[in-house]
């Protein structure tokens, strides 16, 4: 953890959580979600620490209940950064159940990759997370409900989503940071698309892209607006994201119970303005939610972190 972040910062940050959970925050037209930046130098036993502190921060309801842990699994290359690194999810696994959840899942619907068990082995999840297969449920092949969108942004009305994403008592999404080929950025809210079952609509999930990419996103987040969102920036993708690019070193991981603010400080941090997201905007619906002013940032700066990720051309419009 970086000295910068003391005790009282952890205290306080908490305070203002628990404030604003409780009802009692001071009236405003707009409240600021709260968002924690903090160093992760690297994929070690620090992360253990990292992360349950980081998670105690936010103040979340776990004692006895449910939690869904939904990784960015995409594809596996040797030597590349694609996947949200196993240790940080596992590292997210122990700190849910030390702080007293029921069952703690891991839960994942590629979008290529048919046999998710093979990907995930690939990838090292059984290697650095015990008895991962008895605690993953595929997403792709999960019972499903149809689930009616209450805001309607894309060419869809209704969508099938699994039942264990729907009936997670604290649902996380865990996305890498990465550049994407077609939004350009891929976080937490892009990370929803691995939540629609394939075995529903196919591979590559096609109908997302037919409904349009970025109001299917502002659909699936619509659906789930108040995840808990841990981002793995400790290395990123940078270049022809989210498969393609290039390992990006950033050494930070970015927390919060707001997907819109915490994908907001994301795009800062990588030098993306995220005003001029098409998806970011329609999920925002008050532009005002992706100013800086109205996102509290704790922990470190976004100033001493951010660095440039390199950009497709069709997306250099978008630099900060």
């Amino acid at each position: 953890m970086s000295e910068k972040i003391t005790r009282r910062d952890w205290l306080a940050g908490s305070a203002a959580v628990a404030l604003a959970a409780s009802g009692c925050a001071r009236p405003s037209r707009l409240v600021p979600s709260q968002t924690t930046i903090v160093r992760a130098p690297a994929y070690d036993q620090r992360l253990y620490d990292i992360v349950r502190r980081l998670i105690a921060v936010h103040r979340l309801p776990v004692q006895g209940r449910s939690v869904v842990l939904k990784p960015n699994l995409v594809e596996f290359e040797p030597g590349t950064t694609i996947n949200t690194h196993p240790l940080l999810v596992h590292a997210a696994c122990e700190a849910f159940r030390a702080l007293g959840a029921s069952q703690v899942t891991i839960a994942e619907g590629p979008g290529h990759r048919r046999d998710t068990l093979d990907l995930a082995e690939a990838a090292g999840y059984f290697r650095i997370i015990p008895g991962f297969e008895d605690s993953f449920v595929d997403l792709n092949l999960d019972e499903v409900t149809l689930v009616d969108l209450p805001r309607r942004f894309s060419k869809l009305r209704r969508v099938y989503l699994p039942n264990t994403v729907l009936g997670a008592a604290l649902f996380v999404s865990m996305p890498k940071m990465k550049t994407h080929h077609w939004v350009g950025a891929t976080l937490s809210m892009k990370n929803l698309f691995g939540v629609v079952p394939g075995g529903v609509y196919g591979w590559p999930k096609n109908v997302l892209h037919w409904a349009g990419i970025p109001q299917s996103i502002a659909d699936l987040h619509s659906v789930l607006p108040r995840a808990f969102t841990l981002v793995d920036g400790i290395v990123g993708m940078e270049g022809n994201g989210p498969i393609q690019g290039v390992p990006k070193a950033m050494g930070v991981l970015v927390a919060g119970t707001d997907p819109v603010a915490v994908d907001a400080t994301c795009c800062r941090l990588m030098r993306i303005d995220p005003s001029l997201m098409d998806y970011m905007q329609l999920a925002a619906g008050d532009p005002a939610r992706l100013a800086e002013p109205n996102i509290r940032q704790a922990g470190e700066s976004i100033a001493s972190l951010a660095q440039p990720f390199a950009l497709l051309p069709q997306f250099h419009s978008l630099r900060l």
